[in-house]
């Protein structure tokens, strides 16, 4: 440390003397503590004398380890008006640079001030410090460690309560706490299942898309669920108990006005309730786990509510020995879309499955949609129809000019009838289309259709497993599902949309739109389609 010295009233302009860094540090801080003070250097060291009387007693002597004694002595005597500088120098200084490495020892720090000893004075060059060295044994990185560790257990936790609160409102809203729904199934089954000899027959200019064929019976439906307490001593209480459904093809005691009649004593006489082999299977085809837990509502589980609507999901692996619970590729996949309000229900189920062939060929295979099923479900105790409710008036039976009427009507027995067996389709369509991944990708795998009670729905037909274009180097395009319907004032829209590759049965985000009806067109979306931000 080089120190310059000018005199206000000598020839000389300058004189140099070396210091030790210890030193200069502690007679900066002791002129700052003292100003009235003056700083004399001896043979013993450098002594620090007050100026005024009331401190003339003290002095601070400051050693600054030296192996040879200085030659220079320097007295400076500060004034309110003016300051007097005195410098003594001869020319038997000794060599410092022999002192330098005696000045910083290795168990002193060079840094540090004597004065002031709980102050820290960081000596990065000292090869035994290592705190902020990227040292994983050091405690600042344990202690970061633990923060990380409890920050998951606090996200953990949240994703506990998420866990619980969708586990509650499905069984709450939509199995309405163990309510029965009555419903009628409208089944379509695809052509890709049924030969060569059927997919020839498609259009020349859609040889890709399946054609869809409808049941001729229409399915009558019982529907209802149930919580199951398997745990009542669990420590997470959601952790013990866990969701049944139950889905059975309605049979005679499910119609009291056909009960009354004693031309039914028989179910297999009534018309419609005479059930074959494919009805019965059909309907026992599940769309959920066998028992939904809470941490089935996750995303990779594809189980989700969201408002009026709700989501769920269950898929068959190709192999039995996959690492993850949820993760594909899927021989099978079942999922099942709906939105209920007025006391209604509509439902889309959607089933889907390899081809054989495929099997052999393509690694993973595609999944294609083998049947779609429309359930219109009401949720008051009655038939969606109200000629499965009529019980005719008693009178005489041979009169046939007496109007036969029906003594259990709803109040809002048109409005069933409207939002369940109106016209087909959304008003000019889907409300706000999804992004579906470019024109090409739409015209091969998507298909959008229309259907009784102003209702449109637009799915996949065909389920790539093998990351559809990531290999373009862009982030995947998933897969959409959406179902339009306007079940009374507000028109509802909700979107499906899975993850791709072998993934899909993931949610990426449910989505659900709602806007008055009468003025849906005049707050239509015009952004082309954009996925929700996360």
């Amino acid at each position: 440390f080089f120190y310059f010295v000018r005199h206000p009233s000598s020839q000389t302009n300058s004189a140099t003397m070396r210091l030790s860094t210890a030193t200069a540090t502690a007679l900066s801080l002791a002129a700052i503590a003292s100003p009235q003070a003056a700083l004399a250097f001896s043979p013993g060291g450098v002594r620090l004398l007050a100026h005024d009387s009331a401190s003339a007693a003290g002095s601070l002597s400051i050693s600054h380890r030296r192996h040879h004694q200085p030659t220079a002595r320097r007295i400076v005597v500060p004034s309110s008006l003016s300051s007097v500088t005195r410098l003594y120098a001869t020319d038997n200084d000794a060599d410092d640079e022999g002192d330098d490495d005696d000045i910083n020892t290795p168990s002193e720090n060079a840094y540090a001030d004597p004065n002031y000893p709980d102050l820290e004075f960081v000596n990065y060059d000292d090869p035994n410090y290592s705190a902020d060295k990227g040292m994983g044994n050091s405690e600042i990185f344990q202690e970061e460690d633990q923060t990380l560790a409890e920050i998951e257990a606090m996200r953990e936790d949240r994703r506990r309560r998420n866990d619980e609160f969708q586990f509650e409102t499905y069984h709450a809203n939509v199995l309405r706490g163990g309510e029965r729904s009555l419903g009628e199934w409208t089944v379509f089954q695809t052509d890709t299942f049924m030969g060569d000899e059927a997919v020839k027959g498609r259009h020349p200019e859609a040889m890709g898309v399946p054609r869809l064929l409808k049941w001729e019976k229409v399915l009558k439906v019982v529907s209802r669920g149930s919580k199951v307490v398997t745990d009542p001593n669990a420590e997470w209480r959601v952790d013990g108990e866990h969701l049944v459904h139950e889905e059975r093809l309605a049979t005679l005691d499910d119609f009291p006005t056909l009960m009354m009649s004693e031309e039914t004593e028989d179910e297999d006489n009534v018309e419609g309730l005479n059930w074959e082999s494919k009805d019965i299977g059909h309907v026992e085809n599940t769309f959920w786990p066998n028992e939904m837990a809470s941490l089935d509502f996750r995303g990779p589980g594809g189980n989700m509510c969201v408002g009026k609507a709700y989501s769920i999901c269950d898929a068959t692996p190709l192999k039995d020995d996959t690492d993850e619970l949820h993760d594909g590729p899927f021989s099978e996949m079942r999922t099942e879309l709906g939105v209920q309000e007025n006391g209604m229900r509509f439902r889309v189920k959607l089933d889907y499955a390899m081809l054989e062939e495929d099997a052999a060929n393509a690694i993973p295979p595609p999944l294609h949609l083998r049947t779609l099923t429309i359930c219109r479900e009401t949720l008051d105790g009655y038939w969606p129809n109200p000629l499965d409710n009529e019980k005719p008036k008693e009178g005489d039976d041979d009169d046939v000019s007496k109007e036969v009427k029906s003594e259990v009507r709803r109040r809002n027995q048109e409005e069933i009838t409207t939002a369940l067996f109106g016209p087909p389709g959304a008003p000019n369509g889907l409300y706000d289309p999804p992004p579906v991944g470019g024109e090409e990708r739409a015209v091969e795998n998507y298909m959008q259709l229309d259907f009784e009670g102003g209702a449109t729905v637009l799915l996949p037909h065909r389920l790539d497993q093998d990351g559809g274009d990531g290999e373009s180097g862009e982030e995947p395009f998933g897969w959409v599902t959406s179902l339009d319907w306007t079940p009374g004032p507000i028109r509802y829209q909700v979107d499906r949309k899975v993850l791709s590759g072998t993934k899909l049965k993931g949610l990426r985000t449910l989505e659900l739109s709602e806007v008055q009806g009468e003025e849906a067109d005049q707050w239509r979306p015009k952004d082309g389609g954009e996925n929700m931000r996360q």
